[in-house]
């Protein structure tokens, strides 16, 4: 036994990326993009990310070196999640929501060398290029124009000076190109931002392997089947769609692009393309429940959602409608959900809202996350297995990032020498081994000593039949300390609005005394990141201006 070893015909590194060349064998025919009147097979998206990457080694980028795109759900932006990889450089995907000076700091922070601009981001990267240091190499640009938008509009003269266009690099690029394998499945393949809300959001690095670990792991884990209809709601920007632009790549599936939605489009989308599966965070099935041609579904239709613990009645009021929804919870740092709400049988018995309730909780690790658990902050112990004690939730596996980009410090402060990934985020540990997830820890709500899960408060806001969003944040209070100030927006063609006394009695007749809200802000609508999380770091300085309490309610 000892003088079996690795060799190179069994230690091949692991990358997604040959999931695309197996798709244009095995799926050549069959349609891998749709958007609007533009229609490609799997040979052909095979060939075009080929000649992309061919033309972007062409311009002088150099293996490991930094590419960055600014754009929506189009076609261009998925060719790219494998067309930059593919020409041995690293792929950064930048939220197209992101105000210019936040847009400067991460291409400065990641060195990008070429960046492909969508053409309604111009501007943005514009202003974003002239805040940079004088002495700062400017990156290369590329634009993605869109001859499919209706709304397109054909500028000659753009802010700023684009040295190709996007479909320029198709046609001049080498359909037969050899594309760059990693030379060790731990090279750098992707660079994501977090969506933090600091002035110096955090780079996350991760290679090749752990990429394609998360993607084999999500396909399993969703038990996606072979040639599914996906759409594309969950923003490509955001972890990399979760990995599913090479998870449907590997299952030979349909992608239906579309560059902006709202709950009549994917509805409409879903009857028009046989749409079987899609993804999105917890405002998209609100979204869904509350369009006005919400109809029952014909077919069922998978929808993944994660990004935020889903109240319990907004999962309820969806699956109402036909949709199958599957829950888990992820990270940027883990480039996927890596924990899932894995159903067990016997649920099905349970009364409908008895099933929501399970399912509002992240559930179990998936196969290929090695150990996930909760521990106390303090003494680094797992916590009582009773869905009641707080502890930070802590993961290890394959496909936990390589680290902080330039923060050796960030890096080792998340992932400590006891061999876990801290997530930062509150959870508990029920008896059946399945986590919940209370809070981000900086959401977590002191009220006279005692911790208050404001996702717990949420939960019950939705309940209630006129509230369309719900969000909670810690108001000062000049006796508890703190105290649950809920931001609320309610549903249109009400013929009566509540009151804020209303909705704390609502609170009162569900929830212990110290967790009722004791201030109530009601808001057209609540203030939300591109990927639909409702940004509380807003609300809280909302919260925090309006001063503290006076009152002992």
């Amino acid at each position: 036994m000892e003088e079996l070893k690795a060799r190179p015909a069994n230690s091949s590194p692991l990358t997604p990326l040959g999931f695309l060349e197996r798709a244009a064998t095995v799926y050549g025919d069959c349609p891998s993009i749709i958007y609007h009147t533009t229609n490609f097979t799997w040979s052909q998206t095979h060939r075009r990310c080929l000649q992309v990457a061919s033309s972007i080694v062409s311009l002088g980028i150099e293996r490991g070196q930094v590419v960055s795109v600014v754009a929506p759900n189009i076609p261009a932006m998925y060719e790219l999640q494998f067309a930059v990889p593919m020409s041995g450089a690293i792929l950064h995907s930048i939220n197209t929501r992101l105000d210019a000076r936040t847009v400067s700091v991460l291409l400065r922070h990641g060195e990008s060398k070429l960046i492909f601009v969508d053409y309604l981001s111009r501007s943005l990267v514009s202003e974003a290029l002239s805040f940079l240091p004088p002495n700062t190499p400017r990156p290369l640009l590329v634009l993605i124009t869109d001859d499919d938008d209706a709304d397109h509009t054909h500028d000659s003269s753009p802010a700023v000076n684009f040295c190709s266009s996007y479909e320029s690099l198709v046609e001049r690029g080498d359909p037969e190109f050899k594309w760059v394998r990693p030379k060790s499945e731990w090279d750098p393949m992707i660079l994501n931002y977090t969506s933090g809300t600091t002035s110096s959001p955090k780079g996350v690095v991760h290679c090749h392997r752990g990429i394609f670990i998360i993607t084999i792991d999500s396909l399993i884990d969703w038990r996606v089947p072979v040639q599914p209809v996906y759409l594309w709601t969950l923003p490509m920007f955001h972890a990399n769609g979760w990995s599913y632009p090479w998870g449907i790549a590997a299952v030979g599936g349909t992608n239906i692009c579309l560059r902006k939605f709202d709950g009549p489009t994917i509805f409409g989308l879903i009857n028009k393309h046989g749409v079987t599966h899609l993804c999105g965070a917890p405002v998209v099935l609100n979204m869904l429940t509350n369009s006005p041609n919400n109809q029952p579904l014909q077919k069922p239709v998978q929808i993944l959602t994660a990004g935020a613990p889903p109240p319990a009645a907004v999962l309820f009021r969806t699956e109402a409608l036909g949709f199958v929804v599957s829950h888990g919870y992820g990270l940027t740092e883990t480039a996927g959900l890596v924990v899932s709400c894995a159903w067990k049988p016997q649920w099905n018995r349970l009364p409908a809202t008895e099933r929501a309730r399970l399912k509002a909780r992240q559930g179990v690790r998936t196969i290929g996350l090695t150990e996930v658990d909760v521990v106390d902050e303090e003494t680094g112990a797992s916590v009582k297995r009773d869905g009641l004690t707080l502890g930070e939730v802590v993961l290890r596996g394959g496909c936990v990032m390589l680290g902080y980009l330039k923060d050796p410090v960030g890096t080792s402060k998340s992932m400590k020498e006891d061999g876990w990934f801290y997530t930062g985020d509150v959870g508990v540990m029920h008896p059946d081994g399945y986590l919940e997830i209370k809070d981000r820890s900086k959401d977590v709500i002191i009220s006279g000593g005692e911790n208050l899960s404001s996702v717990e408060v949420e939960s019950v806001l939705y309940m209630h039949p006129a509230i369309n969003e719900a969000a909670v944040v810690a108001r000062p209070d000049e006796f508890w300390g703190e105290t649950p100030c809920a931001f609320v927006s309610v549903k249109d063609g009400l013929t009566r609005k509540p009151t804020e006394k209303e909705i704390i009695e609502f609170c009162r007749a569900k929830l212990p005394h110290y967790m009722v809200p004791k201030t109530v802000v009601f808001k057209d609508e609540l203030p939300k990141t591109s990927t639909g999380k409702i940004q509380k770091f807003v609300l809280r300085e909302i919260a925090k201006a309006m001063g503290s309490r006076a009152s002992r309610m």
